[in-house]
């Protein structure tokens, strides 16, 4: 270490990642008064009285200990339960495991099936942390743009020109963070025929499942010939308003869950169990109030979408999530100078599309997981600076 930097010291896989371009805006916006924020991918509900109840009275009835590294049983059970509504069948002792969010059960998935050199299809824009953590992995992040003419969605053309002999998973996000769009049955069945065809796993993440407008989701691992070759990640944060509690799990064949296992017992051990009593008891007793949240969103992203539509901006119509993900190219203005200076003139915080990597370059990603007082004001906000910038709306194509 002949430089005498401290950085020589750490990891090259982390010291050559750069930091979330999410959080840049995060920390402008909280340096400033009066803004309101479109920026963050989290309910704005309060964990439903009942499922903190729950928690409240475990905690009196003094269950502070481990669980199984697995998890509660009984919450695995509640949790096959669940997915075999959605046409898939695991056994919970063997097939299930309860992970710290999502995010844990994303990297113990990549972790368990990459290796070094193995490359990873990421249809792109994508949630933040997906190509990161790939690299984290060993593995070679290989994106595929999709588009707005497309509805963002990915073709089985587009997966089937990127695939190269060092392929090995296929990292799926539907409904998709940041675009909003949704992939109906038979798209799917087209993108599972080219992951059969050579022989690819899928990590598919449906965090964002029950969060879906316009037609079913369907469960990827419910396809046919799909179960065995696919890792299913889901949780709680997002339907349930559980954001906090970081609680969430995978799915898979017991080969595949064994392995994760083993990972997360020497670095988690387990799930923290109050977070676990939440969410049985979510899933147990928690339909009625997370389908009230649901059709606040499902609300407020007509609002939203009707508000851009006013003001100027194209913006195709997100089917899940509680994203939109509107055009700005128009403007004259990168992303990335749209939505800082959106924020210091107007004090609206979006989120530049090129964060989410490549087919986000002239969006922005705004969640309208916020009240609709705000969403209104926001939108109010946002067609003032477009009209100091000189849109003509006679440009605008919607779709």
């Amino acid at each position: 270490m002949s430089t005498g930097k401290w950085t020589d010291y750490i990891n090259p896989a982390v010291r050559n990642i750069p930091p979330s371009g999410i959080r840049r805006f995060f920390d402008l916006a909280a340096e400033m008064e009066g803004v309101i924020s479109l920026g963050v991918g989290e309910p704005d509900f309060v964990t439903p009285w009942h499922i903190r109840e729950s928690c409240i009275y475990s905690l009196h009835r003094g269950r502070t200990s481990y669980t199984s590294n697995h998890g509660l049983l009984e919450l695995r059970e509640e949790i096959a339960g669940y997915l075999a509504g959605q046409g898939v069948r695991y056994d919970p002792r063997k097939e299930i495991l309860v992970t710290v969010g999502v995010s844990e059960a994303l990297d113990l998935a990549l972790r368990t099936v990459v290796s070094p050199g193995d490359e990873v299809i990421i249809p792109t824009p994508c949630y933040v942390s997906y190509i990161p953590c790939t690299s984290l992995a060993g593995g070679v992040p290989v994106t595929v743009a999709t588009s707005m003419e497309d509805r963002f969605r990915l073709t089985a053309d587009k997966l089937e020109a990127v695939i190269t002999p060092r392929s090995k998973a296929l990292l799926l996000c539907f409904p998709n963070n940041p675009t909003g769009a949704v992939m109906d049955r038979e798209s799917l069945l087209q993108i599972a025929e080219v992951v059969q065809k050579h022989d690819l796993l899928v990590i598919s993440d449906e965090i964002y499942d029950r969060l879906t407008y316009t037609g079913q989701h369907t469960c990827f691992a419910s396809l046919p010939g799909m179960r065995e070759r696919t890792i299913l990640l889901n949780g709680f944060s997002k339907a349930y308003a559980m954001t906090g509690w970081r609680l969430g799990y995978a799915a898979a064949h017991e080969d595949f869950i064994a392995a994760m296992t083993k990972i997360h017992q020497y670095t988690m051990l387990c799930a923290p169990i109050t977070a676990q009593v939440a969410a049985l008891e979510a899933l147990q007793n928690g339909k009625s109030a997370m389908e009230k949240m649901v059709a606040h969103y499902n609300r407020r992203r007509r609002l939203v979408l009707q508000g851009f539509k006013e003001i100027g901006l194209p913006c195709f119509e997100p089917g899940g999530a509680f994203y939109a993900f509107p055009y700005i190219g128009h403007t004259g203005l990168t992303a990335s100078e749209f939505a800082e200076n959106l924020l210091l003139e107007e004090k609206v915080a979006v989120i530049p599309g090129d964060v989410f990597g490549p087919g986000g370059e002239h969006c922005i990603r705004c969640s309208y997981a916020s009240s609709v007082e705000d969403l209104t004001e926001a939108i109010n906000r946002m067609g003032r600076f477009i009209k100091r910038k000189g849109l003509s709306k006679s440009r605008v194509v919607y779709i």
